[in-house]
């Protein structure tokens, strides 16, 4: 592989190869900084930039940053790319890439049929030489639309995830969580929980739960239990009523295979979930979360950037046409996003990665206290995220994961975008919402003390059946 070297004012600046190079050009990360792969100044930086602007795009087919032999996420990406629909950016440099993503010509019919002729590298590139209102201005321009039980990505729209997620899995605080966030009109996306343990009856009983509740107010809406992939897939054989299989994966591997999983077993959870037949609208049946920095965590990035290794994460999320993608984008720690600077560009990095490789993005918009963040910066990414047209966002009751102890959005935060944005939940969900009396006329909250409100707040769940 060729080095890579600039004059920049009296400093001559050499890069060993392209990984290198596309690592010395990410915008400041302290996972890069633990992994020695980062530049250490910022002039080293902009150098680095100036490098990968005239890079021809088709570098990226021709130079994989981990060897085709080496790992299976590149013989997938390689392997799956599509030629003729990358033809017409073929010719470009990342630099030249850059300008027509915000150039009119760039629309989203053009986009969503370039998408297959992407591959995470060139987006990654991409990304590194655009500022946070770049990545806004073209991933707002992308439309990526699924279906289950509702239709999300529409343009226009706003779903969420309704997280209601308990210490115990006690079935009364879960339920008391899930009705509380529908009568904010959140959920439209899934409903779903983080277990607090992976044994197989608990998460069944779960899965009951919420499908007695769908049932019992007619609810056009999907669930899904946060277990691994394989715990799934013997819910499905025994028959339980499961709407979406869940799975945490990475970009490369080593790191699925620290979550316990390969693209074979991937693709099994999948076929699990359709031959259940359980959609109205679609069948997109896989639910798929990722994180920057959980490649380097597990030691299983290669050396390539952290930024780099999530993208390649929505290669392997394109290959199972999920419902739903999200990137977890605080959660992991400070040693990876150090600070609220960091957490934001990361999440306006992924969404735009994510969207334009054809993978309905979601965030949650989330930190943990332990990093230099607050509510405060929360609220100014949910607000970027919504400017960029983000698929969904999580909320979780007063913004207050009281199970896995971080920070995220809450039930009246989804309320307040939709206002401030005009962006109802999806359609199938929002005529729920006013079939039951829950948005008056005006698209707005109707006030809980109504009797359909009354109703869903009383509800009790069937503890016999869930114990």
């Amino acid at each position: 592989m060729p080095s890579y070297a600039i004059l920049l004012g009296r400093q001559r600046h050499v890069f060993d190869d392209l990984k290198a190079l596309m690592a010395a050009a990410s915008p400041e990360k302290s996972g890069d900084r633990l992994a020695g792969i980062g530049a250490d100044t910022n002039e080293r930086r902009i150098a680095a930039r100036y490098l990968l602007a005239d890079v021809p795009l088709r570098t990226f087919l021709e130079e994989p940053l981990i060897p085709y032999e080496a790992d299976e996420v590149t013989r997938l990406i390689l392997d799956s790319h599509d030629a003729q629909a990358f033809s017409p950016v073929a010719h470009m440099t990342v630099g030249q890439f850059r300008d027509w993503l915000l150039s009119y010509e760039c629309t989203t019919a053009e986009l969503s049929k370039l998408a297959p002729g992407l591959t995470p590298e060139m987006v990654a590139a991409v990304s590194k030489i655009m500022r946070n209102h770049d990545l806004i201005v073209a991933a707002a321009k992308t439309s990526v639309v699924t279906g289950f039980r509702t239709t999300i990505g529409l343009k226009g729209r706003l779903s969420s995830r309704l997280q209601p997620n308990h210490p115990t899995d006690d079935p009364e605080g879960v339920a008391g969580s899930t009705l509380d966030g529908l009568t904010y009109g959140v959920g439209d996306a899934v409903i779903g929980i983080n277990p607090a343990g992976d044994n197989l009856e608990a998460c069944m009983q779960l899965m009951e739960l919420f499908d007695r509740l769908r049932q019992r107010f007619d609810i056009p809406m999907q669930s899904c239990v946060l277990t691994h992939v394989t715990t799934s897939i013997k819910a499905v054989e025994a028959g339980a009523p499961l709407d979406l299989v869940f799975q945490s994966i990475a970009g490369t591997e080593a790191a699925n295979r620290g979550f316990g999983v390969d693209l074979q077993v991937l693709r099994e959870g999948r076929e699990a979930a359709l031959s259940l037949k359980r959609g109205t609208v679609g069948d997109n049946v896989m639910y798929l979360e990722t994180g920057q920095g959980s490649a380097l965590s597990a030691d299983a990035h290669h050396g390539v950037d952290e930024q780099t290794i999530e993208a390649r994460a929505y290669a392997v999320a394109r290959h199972l046409k999920p419902l739903i993608v999200n990137t977890v984008v605080g959660f992991i720690g400070p040693e990876y996003l150090y600070d609220a600077k960091q957490i934001i560009r990361a999440g306006l990095e992924d969404h735009f990665c994510g969207k334009l490789l054809g993978v309905p993005m979601g965030v949650d918009v989330c930190y943990t206290n332990h990093a230099e963040a607050d509510q405060d910066d929360m609220d100014n990414l949910m607000f970027l995220l919504a400017s960029a047209g983000v698929n969904f966002l999580i909320a979780v009751p007063g913004a207050d994961d009281v199970m896995l102890n971080y920070q995220s959005l809450s039930y009246h935060d989804i309320v307040s975008l939709r206002h401030s944005f005009g962006r109802p939940p999806a359609p199938e969900f929002e005529a729920w919402l006013y079939r039951m009396g829950l948005l008056d006329g005006e698209g707005r909250l109707a006030p809980q003390a109504s009797s359909v409100a009354r109703n869903l707040i009383d509800y009790r769940p069937d503890i016999r059946a869930s114990a």
